[in-house]
């Protein structure tokens, strides 16, 4: 299991190209071998996430069509100035959106305005997308509804929403993640220091059609309203998600009798993509039901026990680097349990362990290209414009904002929670 594992991601990670047929290699040889049994395949499949990035994918394409990522580019160029300012100011704002929605549906949404900059000013789009990627995956633990092992927090501590911005008549979360956030923008200046060109927009483009942009606003609204639904089917972001791509779909065949332009969006879906996570998900599951989780989990007990502040960094930064590997969500969902077990056995309420893993393991997977959803479809994106990704070219971004915003968080919440 661990030789499959390894191997996988080496290949990922030393040859970009040949990623897909990785992950679906080793999770077809994982069944084969009977390490993951056939019938469990369905289920530890997240099709919730799936259909989430399918329909978000199919919007974005008819939103891309409309003219609106150019209008909001010219308007970003006037009023930044440089190129430096516009990746700055792009970047923190797909770091806000991503508090309220999905990482992934985040980049779906604003990459391609980040690349439509860049065309413009016929540069390389490559460093202002993968920014906008690890910027939307630095913030998706700020709210209950920003990731998926927010959700999963929020459920096991008994957590609503306003929960995640003042607790126990402390800051939560919200401040860690944000103060994590506005201290990566001197990173950002140091990356982007030598694009001091001037930028301006000659004149606005004119939007086509503004129902695209209405269907993504509705996907936000309805992603934060079903966060309030209690026990809600686990496909009901899928849902909302699939249900407005085929909404768009319709009313603009209805309105143009355009066939052509509703095969071109089915063709545009990012199959590749798809296909990856459909890989990582078996993989993943796999490494759960093995017990190779629970193992790293006990390794970071013992480490830490018995000593507070040396247990809260243990789990903080081997989150981060567990997560720059494996899959957030069953890394949280087992050490949730385990750091509820650790707290009591010290006498004293959990929520100092619980934000620093949930930190570490938001942020961790910043520290690779393939360790969260977020930069999977980002370099999907890129790739779809010609443009590939190398290890290095991530790294010179993730690892400095990775870095720098655990690094924060990580005092921020010692000082505020020990």
């Amino acid at each position: 299991m661990i030789v499959i594992f390894v191997a996988m991601y080496a290949v990922m990670i030393f040859k970009p190209k040949w990623r897909v047929y990785a992950a679906l290699a080793a999770a077809l040889l994982l069944v084969v071998l009977g390490i993951m049994p056939l019938k469990g395949v369905p289920s530890a499949i997240n099709w919730n996430v799936l259909m989430m990035i399918t329909g978000t994918m199919v919007v974005v394409f008819y939103f891309i069509e409309s003219g609106m990522p150019s209008l909001i580019a010219d308007l970003l160029m006037e009023k930044a100035g440089t190129v430096m300012w516009v990746a700055i100011w792009i970047s923190l704002f797909s770091g806000l959106v991503s508090a309220f929605i999905d990482n992934v549906a985040t980049v779906l949404m604003i990459a391609p305005v980040g690349i439509a900059i860049c065309r413009k000013l016929k540069i390389s789009p490559v460093p202002m997308v993968l920014s906008i990627a690890v910027s939307s995956n630095l913030q998706g633990a700020a709210t209950l509804v920003g990731d998926t092992t927010s959700i999963l927090l929020g459920g096991y501590a008994g957590m609503d929403f306003l929960d995640f911005f003042w607790f126990h008549g402390r800051p939560g979360i919200f401040f860690t993640v944000e103060l994590g956030a506005l201290a990566t923008v001197p990173v950002m200046m140091i990356l982007f220091r030598k694009n001091k060109e001037k930028v301006e927009a000659v004149e606005r483009t004119k939007v086509t059609d503004y129902v695209p942009a209405v269907m993504l606003l509705l996907i936000v609204l309805l992603l934060i309203l079903a966060s309030f639904i209690p026990d809600k089917p686990e496909v009901t972001n899928g849902v909302i998600c699939m249900v407005l791509a085929l909404v768009t779909m319709g009313q603009d065949l209805a309105r143009n009798k355009n066939r052509e332009l509703m095969a071109k969006a089915i063709k545009d879906i990012d199959y590749q993509t798809l296909l990856l996570l459909l890989g990582i998900f078996v993989v993943v599951q796999s490494l759960t039901e093995t017990g190779l989780i629970d193992d790293i989990a006990r390794l970071i007990v013992k480490a830490g026990a018995g000593n507070v502040f040396l247990l809260y960094t243990i789990i903080v930064w081997a989150s981060v680097l567990v997560s720059a590997f494996v899959d957030n969500i069953p890394y949280v969902a087992t050490m949730l349990p385990v750091v509820s077990v650790i707290a009591g056995s010290l006498g004293r309420e959990p929520y100092l362990l619980y934000f620093g893993l949930l930190t570490g393991a938001t942020l961790g997977g910043n520290l690779t290209p393939v360790g969260a959803s977020a930069n999977i479809t980002a370099m999907g994106i890129l790739r779809k414009e010609g443009e590939e990704v190398s290890f290095g070219d991530f790294a010179k971004i993730g690892i400095p904002f990775t870095l720098t915003a655990v690094f924060v968080g990580y005092l921020f919440t010692w000082f505020v929670w020990k």
